[in-house]
């Protein structure tokens, strides 16, 4: 009778502490991301969608080119995202 309340709570500890986890850990990029977006944005037309565009690619590649334009090279992964038409997809 106490073992599947006792397997269930296991269960949900388990996911919570794993949501938990995984929160922490990639906590750092955030304020990474934001910074270097910041400045790579800086001077864009449209700095809303370079920013949302600068903050998906940085998570992703854990990197962004230094400058408000080019340099991509400093970053491959940033530098070959495409999106849907083939286009480069960072900023």
């Amino acid at each position: 009778m106490m073992k599947p309340w006792f397997a269930g709570l296991l269960l949900v500890t388990l996911i919570l502490s794993s949501s938990f986890l995984e929160s922490t850990a990639t906590e750092d990029y955030p304020g990474f991301c934001g910074k270097k977006c910041g400045v790579r944005c800086s001077k864009a037309g449209l700095k809303k969608r370079c920013l949302k565009y600068c903050g998906i690619c940085c998570a992703a590649c854990k990197c962004v080119p230094t400058g408000t334009y080019g340099n991509k090279s400093e970053c491959p992964c940033y530098r070959d995202m495409l999106n849907s038409k083939g286009n480069s997809k960072c900023p």
